[in-house]
């Protein structure tokens, strides 16, 4: 009997340790196979371990009547009712700060190449243009307006970063910070009318699906440019394609979209566009910490009903 549920695909070796450790079952994907195993199995299930792309949702948690814990890989846990779940005495736990370094490396890397547009001219000297014509000027990297949408962990080490650029950062949040010393935005429109590159760093979730709205990119501008290494959720992805491809916006770097690994047709023809397959925190050390840290989480739970990382 197997108290440990997979839901979704997992890194390899933490997928391994989860079934030779643990004796894990691996839920099946959606039809009368997964049905059936759901029948004969979720009355055992006390932990389900999982991602924020796949998680746990209502119907889900229905048919594991003794769950207790949803274990996320990973420190976005949008996909999982967190509502329903602590309605019903679930705990849900993620992995915060061992990725904090590494997400913040990559708004740094996304914010240089979106002003400066490396990767484009990476493009540039590979398809042979060099020979023939110049690169076209970018825009400066250093001594920009930022603003941080989402000062928490990730956000801060972000403007710590950019404040070595000399950056002049200020930030929106539900509620101010009280120890940091940037200037506070009242809304998201407010932040990004004042700013040359917005870097969105907000958790994911129906809380913050849309916040950065049409009005929020409009207010951007022409001259601005957007980083998104939190969720494509939060992003209004349609509007931001609409407005890059007519000059609304000048560039953005991503790292998440809203339909993951489907990235539209119109947003990868955009040259002022850098785009990664959500890889900030794609380290071996950050990948490994996260691996510990999740099995820490279910090793608690089972021990004594508590976890270590709450969401």
């Amino acid at each position: 009997m197997s108290e440990v549920l997979v839901v979704g695909t997992l890194k390899p070796s933490l997928a391994e340790t989860l079934t030779g450790s643990y004796g894990a079952r691996t839920l099946p994907g959606d039809g009368p196979e997964r049905d059936a195993f759901l029948a004969e199995h979720g009355g055992t299930v006390r932990a389900v371990v999982t991602t924020g792309r796949f998680g746990v949702d209502a119907a889900l948690m229905d048919a594991l009547p003794k769950l207790g814990a949803v274990v996320n890989f990973g420190v976005g846990y949008d996909t999982t009712d967190v509502d329903t779940a602590a309605a019903r005495g679930i705990l849900v736990s993620n992995t915060p700060d061992v990725l904090t370094d590494c997400v913040a490396d990559t708004a740094l890397a996304l914010y240089l190449d979106t002003l400066r547009g490396f990767s484009a001219a990476d493009r540039f000297v590979r398809d042979g243009r060099w020979e023939q014509e110049g690169f076209p000027l970018r825009r400066r990297a250093s001594g920009r307006r930022v603003g941080i949408l989402g000062l928490g962990r990730i956000g801060r080490a972000i403007a710590t970063r950019l404040e070595a650029l000399g950056a002049t950062i200020s930030y929106h949040n539900r509620r101010p910070v009280a120890d940091v010393p940037y200037a506070y935005a009242e809304s998201p429109v407010a932040l990004a009318a004042g700013v040359d590159v917005l870097v969105v760093a907000a958790s994911g979730g129906s809380g913050s699906a849309g916040l950065v709205s049409r009005e929020v990119l409009t207010a951007l501008g022409p001259d601005g440019h957007l980083v998104n290494v939190a969720r494509g959720s939060v992003v209004d992805e349609h509007a931001l394609v609409e407005l890059l491809s007519s000059g609304g916006l000048a560039g953005a770097g991503l790292d998440v979209f809203a339909d993951e690994p489907h990235v539209p047709e119109r947003l990868r023809a955009l040259d002022q566009v850098v785009l990664l397959p959500h890889v900030a925190s794609g380290t071996v050390e950050t990948r490994a910490d996260m691996e510990a840290l999740t099995l820490r989480n279910l090793d608690r739970f089972l021990h004594d009903g508590t976890v270590v990382t709450p969401v």
